[in-house]
């Protein structure tokens, strides 16, 4: 039987905000004052650094767009608008306490999502995210990078909607060339985000056996 856990849409919120909240949420699990939470939420423009060492060198001209060092696995990444971010914080029971199991299953979401809309995506060999086939090679939909303490995870993914991929040419996104990055509303006709979220949502409980009321 699935755990439950509290769905919070945040809309568009400011990621420090939002990464304020996620420290409080991970406390609060830890002593039980609140349950398992997901966040589903965008951004707006931001670059985020994580704990690996070449991150820093990989941001190449941010401009006016804020950079901030975070403590999640990974390198540097771009959040923005028509970018679907969710951040699970869930306390690993028993069983389910392998942070590499936990990305595939973060991973398997998202390609359950992609076949939603009518996208085939999978798992590129010895890389973290979802990854896509086009004309024009391989190209990467969503980004990863988690954090746990005492086995409560926080940080997540982030899936490129209608994102401006524009923007990830200011950095090298997860160590790679910008032209990597592509998001489903260059590959998928008449893109519904609505449903998108909804069916994200959906797949992370699945994956990760949560269930909630959303």
């Amino acid at each position: 039987m699935a755990s439950t856990w509290q769905v919070l849409d945040l809309g568009t919120a400011d990621y420090r905000e939002v990464w304020q909240r996620q420290l409080a949420l991970v406390e609060g699990r830890q002593t039980g004052a609140n349950g398992d939470t997901l966040i589903v939420v965008e951004h707006p423009h931001v670059f985020t650094l994580g704990r690996r060492r070449e991150s820093q060198q990989n941001v190449l001209a941010p401009g006016d767009v804020p950079v901030i060092e975070i403590e999640r696995g990974g390198d540097v990444t771009y959040h923005g608008p028509g970018q679907l971010v969710a951040y699970p914080i869930i306390l690993l029971e028993e069983g389910e306490r392998d942070l590499h199991k936990f990305l595939r299953n973060l991973e398997e979401a998202v390609i359950q999502t992609c076949a939603r809309v009518g996208l085939t995506a999978d798992r590129e060999p010895g890389k973290t995210g979802v990854w896509t086939t086009t004309e024009l090679g391989r190209k990467k939909l969503c980004s990863m990078g988690i954090a746990c303490r005492k086995w409560v995870t926080f940080h997540g993914l982030a899936l490129n909607v209608t994102t401006d991929l524009s923007y990830f040419r200011r950095i090298n996104p997860c160590g790679f060339e910008a032209s990597v990055m592509s998001s489903l509303a260059t590959l998928v006709p008449e893109l519904d985000s609505a449903a998108v979220k909804a069916a994200l949502i959906e797949e992370l409980g699945a994956a990760l056996g949560r269930a909630s009321d959303y």
